[in-house]
């Protein structure tokens, strides 16, 4: 690009400017903190794609646009890392054992009782699914056939609801 070019220069003076603004926009939205950094340079590469920059009305407010997409994008591809299921990830049943400590002395009703709170919060269909399997103790096929639907969706049913269980209870304490 030529010195002459003004696209440049517009965003590196907001990404100058708006840096540290963004990565705290970045850091009140996300879990991840460590991601605001990275994500601030993804608006910045995104602003840069831009061909006719001269367009932009309002670029501050676009700046923020493409940084609100981003939140937005972030968190599907959160949700779907979090509820991906792979053939070769441990069995559920292997998974409970990892759920998160109980720091002090709850005694097993009020852990219980939280318990029931959370799944609660579940689709109907992952209750159902989680109360089949491992209260009835029936396989994912038998489960599926309960419910109608896949094995492989009975599966992703349970490991659904096990992963906002272990995300619940761990909040609770």
């Amino acid at each position: 690009m030529s010195a002459a070019d003004p696209k440049p220069t517009l965003v590196e003076r907001l990404f100058t400017e708006h840096r540290g603004a963004l990565q705290a926009f970045f850091q009140r939205r996300l879990r991840g903190k460590s991601d605001a950094a990275d994500l601030a340079q993804e608006v910045y590469l995104r602003m840069l794609r831009i061909r006719d920059q001269t367009a932009i009305r309002d670029p501050v407010l676009y700046l923020y646009t493409v940084a609100n997409n981003l939140v937005k994008e972030h968190a599907v591809l959160d949700r779907r890392r979090g509820t991906r299921v792979d053939i070769e990830d441990e069995p559920p049943e292997e998974q409970l054992g990892v759920l998160p400590g109980f720091d002090g002395e709850l005694d097993l009703a009020q852990r219980g009782a939280r318990l029931q709170a959370v799944l609660r919060q579940l689709s109907p269909k992952c209750q159902a699914a989680v109360l089949l399997r491992f209260t009835h103790e029936l396989s994912y096929r038998e489960v599926a056939s309960k419910l109608g639907v896949s094995p492989q969706m009975a599966r992703k049913y349970v490991t659904q609801a096990l992963t906002h269980c272990r995300r619940r209870m761990a909040r609770l304490g």
